[in-house]
């Protein structure tokens, strides 16, 4: 990986946009297969959502058109660590809903129904099932809907050992170094421009995460997109709940590592008010008056920068992505104080476990809170995977797998047809199963 080295003039086959977990597993599995890749990063690897993430790796819950594509992904993460010959953190340990009322408990039931077809392991629990499950006692809740095959890793550790092990086979990587633009030739894309330089090459992957709908844009192709930025803490050590990862009382939580627990709650999702936001209302509201309950509405200093922020460039003018390396987004404090707390009371053994460190991370999502994995219309050799809408890290590897199957020969092992961006201009507005 190199911070410094020129690029002008060089040539490859593939040019991957963006080093966090869906762009890198792109380079990886495309190299595996013999193409010559370069995978180009205007920050460092895994430095925006791809790190910051709870680290969950799951199928419950997912909306139907994502199922099959996380089915494959869980085969990959399952031998993952010995493939890339690196410690990800990972445990098959399970995830758990719990339903606090009747009414979660019916949807639960609902989702089961319909996942039933993929033959998932996933089951419902009683209320005293539930208690035993999660190590309580007097049966709080209605049930719970838990799938033990989903699991955990540590999201500061993946996408890092998975561009080692790429370099390993031939990727050449380039971080600090943003792509302003793609070159075309008769309507096919014939290279990229860089800031250092520009690189012949026959495709072009954009997986940009929450800059993708900006990248794109100056290229004539609309991605509705928009993104949220999310807050999370992580614990001090702490005694053993359960190793699967809990969704429970207005608080998620997930062992880690190091003894402590990854913890969010509801209410720790912020969204900025932006010009683009107001131009894609129509598309969103959906998805916004599912999550609206949870979500914290906010008109801030963001609302002017992103109207000083140009949404045209040339292929010699500075870009914001060289502008802003890395969203940093500051995280809502008051809220996850609050979520500590909530956690305190569910689980009076934290009562002495101290918060080791909050962040935010900026989440980029599609209206229907399902990702795009596939070929522009134009032009021809230009492909995007984005929009993963804060389920990306478990999807990273298969979306990987998938997007390189893709290019290589067209189609992939699994119908990603669903993800196609044709969805959003069919007339039928999709909506979201689950927002963010």
């Amino acid at each position: 990986m190199n911070d410094t080295a020129p690029v002008q003039g060089l040539r490859t086959e593939v040019v991957v946009i963006g080093g966090g977990i869906a762009g890198t597993a792109t380079a990886y599995f495309l190299a595996k297969a013999g193409v010559p890749v370069m995978l180009f990063e205007k920050g460092r690897i895994a430095g925006e959502q791809s790190s910051r993430n709870w680290g969950w790796v799951r199928k419950q819950g997912r909306d139907a058109r994502e199922i099959p594509a996380i089915i494959e992904s869980l085969r990959l993460w399952q031998t993952l660590e010995k493939e890339l010959e690196a410690d990800l953190g990972w445990r098959q340990a399970g995830v758990t809903y719990v339903a606090h009322t009747d009414a979660e408990m019916a949807r639960f039931e609902s989702w089961v129904d319909k996942a039933r077809d993929y033959q998932l392991d996933t089951r419902l629990l009683s209320s005293a099932e539930t208690d035993t499950h999660l190590k309580q006692s007097g049966r709080r809740w209605k049930g719970s809907m838990y799938t033990p095959s989903d699991g955990r890793a540590e999201p500061k550790k993946v996408v890092p050992a998975m561009a080692r092990a790429a370099v390993k086979r031939g990727v050449r990587v380039f971080t600090n170094c943003a792509v302003r633009t793609v070159e075309t030739a008769a309507g096919r894309v014939s290279g990229v421009v860089t800031e250092r330089g520009s690189v012949k090459c026959q495709t072009v992957i954009c997986a940009g995460g929450a800059w993708t709908r900006m990248f794109c844009r100056n290229l004539g192709i609309d991605v509705p997109q928009l993104g949220v930025t999310a807050s999370v803490l992580r614990t001090t050590a702490a005694p053993l709940i359960t190793e699967s990862a809990v969704s429970c009382g207005g608080v998620t939580f997930r062992r880690r590592e190091d003894g402590g627990y990854t913890v969010a709650g509801r209410g720790a999702i912020r969204f900025d008010l932006v010009p683009d936001a107001l131009r894609q209302l129509r598309a969103f509201m959906p998805g916004y008056l599912m999550a609206r309950k949870h979500m914290k509405l906010r008109l801030s200093g963001t609302f002017l920068r992103a109207i000083k922020t140009p949404s045209r460039w040339t292929a010699d003018e500075v870009t914001p992505f060289e502008q802003t390396r890395t969203l940093d987004p500051k995280p809502d404090t008051a809220v996850l104080e609050r979520t500590m707390a909530r956690f305190r009371t569910l689980y009076p053994a934290m009562q002495d476990v101290g918060i080791a460190e909050m962040w935010g991370g900026f989440i980029e999502a599609t209206p229907d809170a399902v990702p795009v994995m596939c070929e522009a219309d134009e032009p021809r050799g230009l492909f995007v995977a984005t929009g993963f809408s804060g389920h990306g890290f478990g999807m990273g590897p298969g979306a990987g797998l998938l997007m390189s199957e893709l290019v290589q020969r067209g189609d992939a092992r699994v119908d990603i047809t669903p993800f196609h961006l044709s969805r959003f201009r069919n007339g039928v507005r999709p909506e979201p199963y689950a927002f963010i």
